[in-house]
């Protein structure tokens, strides 16, 4: 269910009320109607072609464009300046996007048919997950869109989650611009209340009028968040479970919203886990794009499968961190627990004992030890545990 402002606005209210305008107006062209659509918008092609005096076109070389028909003058520009077009396959069922290749000596008009929906299916090769895809810009289709970069699409999340994925694969990086392209009458308010931690947000709006910068800073996200996706989204979508599969041999929790934990597994951290991120493709706020079960909820995993009489927590840990950073810092200070239990997302570590007194031992070893510049806390976990449970809810 999707959140509800303080006003009592939601994302579907914001929806209806463009779709309902667009269609009393007359303002979007086939098909109609714009109803539980990306508007197809008056002046779209326009606006689309208006890309190229966007100050950063020249730079872009990789460009992934979303299918939908209002962006159809953007891919043309990009087809003619002769830049790598990258779309998404339709509902992500034959993987992750195609890329467009015209044929040799495409005239114009051929590559205006290359352009359009029909185009992409006819003129278009699949991009594996483990091709070497650095993407420059994305665009994407909304329904709404705020000055300040707040995007609202259709509803069902398909923008949102391939950039996720890209983000997974290291498709996208810090540098990697999102714009979008509307009507102006899509251009709206949006409180920022009614935004989720999943939801992406835009650099530029094009309209058929303006080239708007939005200044946003609010991060995007940086990872795929598998306790938002149900086993049902997971077989549905095969490159998800693709990801999914090499995100946990990667040590990574992949724990989805409706999938009792693996208690076999929990814990157990794969050598070389999290330590080959692409350069430019580390999530930078981890915890708040790929966010776990509450805290309290992964301490009591932790504490009720380790079957060691002593564990240590280990918090502060900066998005940044490696599991490979941690290791060389306990094998510095001569630290050697039996297991180590890496919880990167959350920011914690756990370092279990057989024998309390080497745990009692690595306490004391590693007080006041920093990893990225940022001071680690170190303590039983026990102590974290008591905390949890006075923690308001």
């Amino acid at each position: 269910m999707e959140r509800v402002g303080s006003s009592g606005v939601s994302k579907w209210d914001i929806r209806n009320k463009i779709w309902d305008y667009m269609e009393a107006n007359n303002l979007a062209d086939f098909p109609r109607p714009v109803h539980h659509r990306i508007p197809n918008f008056k002046g779209s092609f326009q606006a689309g072609v208006s890309i190229k005096s966007w100050d950063g076109f020249g730079q872009a070389r990789e460009v992934k464009v979303d299918p939908d028909k209002p962006l159809e003058g953007i891919r043309l520009s990009m087809l003619q300046a002769r830049k790598t077009l990258l779309v998404p396959t339709p509902r992500l069922r034959a993987g992750l996007f195609n890329r467009i290749v015209p044929p040799p000596g495409a005239t114009k008009e051929t590559l205006r048919k290359c352009a359009t929906s029909q185009g992409v299916r006819d003129y278009s090769v699949p991009v594996g997950l483990d091709a070497k895809v650095h993407v420059d810009l994305v665009v994407v289709g909304s329904v709404a869109v705020s000055e300040k970069g707040w995007r609202i699409g259709k509803g069902e999340g398909f923008a949102d989650m391939e950039y996720a994925m890209m983000a997974s694969m290291g498709a996208v990086g810090q540098k990697t611009t999102v714009i979008t392209a509307v009507h102006d009458c899509q251009v709206v308010d949006i409180p920022e209340e009614l935004l989720d931690d999943h939801d992406l947000t835009v650099d530029y709006i094009l309209t058929p009028t303006r080239i708007i910068k939005t200044e946003c800073k609010r991060p995007k996200p940086w990872g795929i968040m598998w306790h938002k996706i149900s086993q049902e989204t997971l077989k549905k979508i095969p490159v998800l479970k693709i990801l999914h599969g090499r995100e946990k041999l990667e040590g990574k929790d992949v724990l989805l919203k409706d999938e009792p934990p693996d208690t076999s597994t929990m814990g157990k951290t794969p050598r070389g886990a999290n330590e080959n991120f692409p350069e430019g493709s580390r999530p930078q706020a981890e915890a708040s794009l790929a966010q776990p079960r509450r805290e309290g909820e992964a301490l009591s995993d932790e504490r009720g499968h380790l079957g060691a009489p002593a564990t240590v927590y280990v918090g502060n840990i900066s998005s940044g961190t490696r599991v490979s950073d941690l290791k060389e810092a306990l094998k510095i200070h001569h630290v050697t627990p039996s297991r180590l239990s890496w919880r990167g997302a959350q920011h914690q570590a756990f370092l279990s004992y057989s024998d309390p007194s080497k745990a009692e031992e690595a306490i004391t070893a590693l007080q006041g030890l920093s990893l990225q510049g940022r001071p680690l806390r170190v303590e039983w976990a026990r102590n974290q545990q008591g905390k949890m449970a006075l923690r308001p809810r």
